[in-house]
Formats: C-alpha cells, sequence, structure tokens
C-alpha cells in the first residue's frame, strides 16, 4: 500500500464490466430469475464479508501496515474487487459448463479449475501489484518458491471462492428449498 496509482483501479473496472455482462447473460437464461439473482446477491455479501476479514488478518503481513482508518478502508476496498473477482470466477465457471446454478452438483472438475483458476490469478495479481510498488511484504509473510508472492494472498483465492460458493448455495437451498 506504499504507492497507489490510479492504475491499481483498471483490473478491477474491467472485472466489474465483465461481471455486469456475466450477470444479464445468465440472468436471461435463468429458469428461475429469482433464485438467480439471490444466489448472485447472497455470493457478493459473503465473498465481501469473508474477504475483508482475510483481508484484516493478513494485514500485518505486509510491510507498513496498520490498523488505521485508512488500512482498513483499503482492506475493506480491496474486498470489494475480490468480491467481484469472485463472481467472474463463478461466472467463468458457469460458461465452461453452461450452468448457472453449477454449484448445485459440484464435481471435482469444477473445484479444480476454481482452485488452479484462483491460484494462478492471485499469483499473477500479486506479481503485478509487488512489482508496480502498490504493496510489500513484511519479512513474516511466507513465500511461494520460484515466484516469490506470499501464500496468504494466494491462499485466499484457492480457498475462498469455494466456501463462498458452498455457503450461498446453502443458505439459498434452506431457504428455497430447491
Amino acid at each position: 500500500m506504499n504507492n497507489l496509482k490510479p492504475i491499481i483501479f483498471l483490473i478491477p473496472v474491467i472485472a466489474l464490466v465483465f461481471t455486469g455482462i456475466l450477470y444479464f447473460y445468465f440472468l436471461k437464461k435463468a429458469t428461475n430469475k429469482n433464485i438467480f439473482k439471490r444466489l448472485v446477491f447472497t455470493i457478493t455479501v459473503i465473498a465481501l464479508l469473508l474477504n475483508l476479514i482475510w483481508e484484516l488478518v493478513q494485514m500485518p503481513l505486509y510491510r507498513d501496515s496498520s490498523f488505521t482508518i485508512g488500512h482498513i478502508a483499503f482492506c475493506a476496498l480491496a474486498s470489494v474487487a475480490d468480491a467481484l473477482m469472485v463472481l467472474l470466477l463463478y461466472f467463468g465457471v458457469a460458461l465452461i459448463f453452461r450452468n448457472s446454478l453449477w454449484i448445485q452438483h459440484l464435481k471435482w472438475q469444477q473445484i479444480a479449475i476454481v482452485i488452479l483458476t484462483g491460484g494462478t490469478g492471485a499469483v499473477l495479481s500479486e506479481m503485478r501489484h509487488l512489482s508496480s510498488g502498490s504493496w510489500a511484504y513484511d519479512n513474516s509473510m511466507p513465500l511461494i518458491p520460484v515466484v516469490n508472492v506470499g501464500i496468504a494472498p494466494v491462499l485466499q483465492f484457492m480457498i475462498l471462492p469455494l466456501i463462498i460458493y458452498f455457503l450461498s448455495f446453502s443458505r439459498l437451498k434452506l431457504s428455497d428449498k430447491i
């Protein structure tokens, strides 16, 4: 968080555009539009909350971070971008499997796609942010050898999306008896 530049918002804005396009694409195809809307809303809310918690917990692993209002606001903003990426990943898997409710019948291929895509995206994102000086790691951040990026943000996108999708669908299933 040392050297924030407006370019840092480019990828989240692109993600927002693609997420919007995919949302309306799947909404148009949905047989039950209400359930689809509620699933997307639930994924978004849970993604915001869980990513904010993760961001705050891993904050000490970053250089010059502290629990000030500025750093917490930055974590909240990062959580918004994270939630967009979680939605984009969900819609990407939905495109591949041609099913906007793919989480209903979770298969190992879908799990593998989410884990590999999330991990790869996190590695590339961290490399970009580290090289641009957007943030730097504290010595306490465990690094992934070869790529030299922090394990905490990579695990965030390998683990949290599936938890978010599962919790969202479970909540919807309980309330609607899908």
